[in-house]
């Protein structure tokens, strides 16, 4: 399925031209037919002579409405090139022509339209080789003219079978499994509500998909399915489709939106892009200048950031970076053009090489034009590889889509990847040659960084607390700063590495010890002696603080040698140990036992009964049932 545009200088016979192929009025609008003008764009379709269809973007030439027929342009695979032989080549005839160049439109026929208007065949031969001069050194420059009168119906079949061997020529639109659908038109039709249309690409949609209008995140669900006006149970890429979508309004959905599948395209307020300045500017290109940048059917206002020069003369090429007013969809390797907002003019476009640049670079840093550099022209494991980087952690699928590449592709560069050693897979640890789309992988550089910050983290923490055990683990992680997942990786990772050891809910530095002074020593022992004196009810975990400090008392509970059972009460561990075992044995012998059992058995008192059962109860050692306690029964065994 393929889509052609038309373009070429207002009052050239594009709209004319196209209904002389398809039999349909490509001007929907009732102002463009009263000034037989076209002023938005206009759709149509036309089986070609070996039976394929395709559709046709008729977009308007006059230069007031530049911008609608840049919303209209970007997603077609040839372009129907229209100029008038009465006329020749005039501005926007030279415009529309720039723009093609930028956006690469690699296919295309040239129609020189109303030839009934000139009688004189020198006249003819003379408007064709200014045409010839004007497209030289373009994509255009090669492809084939055609005569034609479209009110005599002249030259329309030579005119179709141009199109037709132009459209053989060009590859087919790759599937890469995650559709993006650039709105051009949004309606809304009874007993049916929202309906978007626009030239699919990088994938299909199919009946039932759930799918997310974006930037602004709206789900929604596709209803219903049609191309050329007949419905469809799945749309192809590069099909001009037009998708009613279940669940969204019409008011939430506007042209330079992007329907997709959810998860697969993120918005962003940042592009790192290369940039051809147009030769016949009217000035240099200068940094910090606003501008309007026009990719797939969005239009956004921007501040432009000249990279690694001062200025750009007209007709040179540089990097840029782009901080966008509004959020826009825009993947790897999509072309777009800029305009100056005022006064308006087309000033040039390229490529994004970078849809989400993680920073705002440095003007004049070598290091940052060579990764851009590394990402136009690099290999497709050099940008896999700066994807993950940018990342950080990502799935197999989330990498992918932000290099820009298909599943074999991806796969490929993920292989070599692995090969290298310069990734790392985090569930589990190994560096697989064939990941899932769902793998969560890092950079080794990232991973070594952040291992080594986790131990740097550690040690410094023991010395602002020679006392603790190790940092509580949530602390830890919430100090890093990194996703639950690679965190939970590293911890796995050094301590099998014998680097970290994890006590509980602490992670300490292996060799760590708690070790007191000898002013400090000599009150934990003292302490020690009144649990002794008195095992079954201690003194108050109040007490303990007040007399060695809080800072002891807490490193004794971490190393385990105190066991808190509430706020109050603390037992040391061989104590709560004892009388946790004579319970138990009791409970076996007779069943239950009661608060002022236990209280008789170890000569204690009530309170520090009362939080030792609750705090077993906790552990699920045993349960209460009324005023009495009992063992808590073991789970059932597996009928199975």
């Amino acid at each position: 399925m393929r889509v052609i545009g038309t373009a070429g200088h207002v009052d050239h016979g594009k709209s004319t031209l196209v209904e002389a192929l398809t039999g349909i009025t490509p001007d929907r609008l009732k102002e463009e037919r009263e000034r037989e003008m076209t002023i938005d764009l206009g759709f149509a379709w036309l089986t070609l002579p070996n039976g394929e269809e395709v559709g046709i973007v008729d977009v308007p030439g006059h230069r007031d409405f530049i911008e609608n027929m840049l919303a209209g342009i970007g997603g077609i695979d040839a372009a129907l090139f229209v100029v008038a032989a009465d006329e020749g080549v005039m501005p926007q005839t030279q415009e529309h022509l720039a723009i093609l160049d930028l956006l690469q439109i690699q296919g295309g026929v040239i129609a020189l339209t109303k030839i009934d208007m000139v009688s004189d065949p020198d006249w003819l031969d003379l408007i064709e080789e200014d045409v010839r001069k004007a497209i030289k050194g373009t994509v255009l420059e090669s492809v084939p003219l055609v005569r034609v009168s479209a009110r005599q119906g002249i030259g329309l079949q030579e005119l179709q079978k141009a199109i037709t061997a132009c459209l053989a020529a060009r590859p087919p639109r790759p599937d890469l499994g995650r559709p993006r659908l650039p709105v051009d038109r949004v309606f809304t039709m009874p007993g049916f509500g929202t309906i978007v249309t626009g030239t699919l690409i990088d994938g299909h949609f199919s009946l039932g998909d759930e799918v997310e209008i974006l930037p602004q995140g709206t789900h929604g669900r596709v209803r219903g399915l049609q191309s050329h006006k007949r419905k469809t149970e799945e749309s192809l890429p590069g099909s001009r489709t037009a998708v009613n979508i279940a669940g969204v309004d019409m008011d939430k959905v506007a042209r330079g939106n992007v329907v997709a599948h959810p998860g697969d395209y993120q918005p962003s307020r940042r592009l790192d892009v290369q940039f051809r300045l147009l030769a016949n500017v009217n000035q240099p290109l200068r940094h910090n200048v606003q501008v309007k940048i026009f990719v797939g059917t969005a239009e956004v206002l921007a501040r432009l950031r000249l990279l690694g020069q001062e200025t750009l003369l007209p007709g040179q090429q540089g990097w840029i970076q782009l901080e966008l007013t509004e959020p826009i969809i825009a993947s790897r390797g999509d072309h777009y053009i800029l305009r100056r907002p005022s006064p308006p003019e087309t000033i040039g476009g390229g490529v994004v090489v970078d849809p989400h640049p993680k920073e705002r670079h440095k003007r004049f840093a070598q290091a940052v034009l060579d990764q851009l550099q590394v990402l136009a022209q690099g290999s497709n494991s050099d940008i896999l590889f700066h994807a993950i980087t940018s990342l950080g952690v990502a799935s197999k699928h989330e990498a992918t889509v932000r290099a820009g590449l298909n599943s074999e592709t991806g796969s490929d560069a993920f292989k070599k990847l692995f090969t290298n050693q310069q990734l790392i897979a985090l569930d589990p640890l190994e560096m697989p040659s064939q990941p899932s789309d769902d793998t969560l992988v890092v950079t080794r550089s990232y991973w070594d960084m952040e291992a080594g910050n986790l131990l740097q983290t550690l040690q410094s923490y023991h010395a602002s607390f020679p006392l603790r055990t190790g940092v509580p683990r949530e602390e830890l992680k919430s100090r890093l700063k990194i996703p639950t997942r690679l965190f939970s990786a590293l911890v796995r990772s050094l301590a099998a590495q014998a680097k970290i050891i994890e006590h509980g809910a602490y992670i300490c530095l292996s060799g760590h010890e708690i070790h007191f002074t000898v002013e400090q020593q000599k009150q934990v022992n003292e302490l020690l002696a009144f649990f002794a004196a008195s095992p079954y009810a201690p003194p108050t975990i109040k007490e303990c603080q007040s007399r060695v400090g809080e800072h002891i008392y807490n490193a004794l509970v971490e190393s385990g040698e105190f066991v808190p059972v509430s706020s109050e009460v603390v037992f040391r561990k061989q104590d709560y140990v004892h009388l946790q075992d004579e319970i138990i044995h009791f409970l076996r012998e007779k069943g239950t036992v009661t608060v002022a059992e236990v209280r008789d058995i170890f000569d204690t008192s009530r309170r520090y009964v009362l939080a030792l059962l609750e705090y077993m109860d906790a552990k699920g050692v045993t349960v209460r049932d009324g005023d009495v306690r009992r063992l808590r029964l073991p789970a059932k065994p597996n009928s199975h």
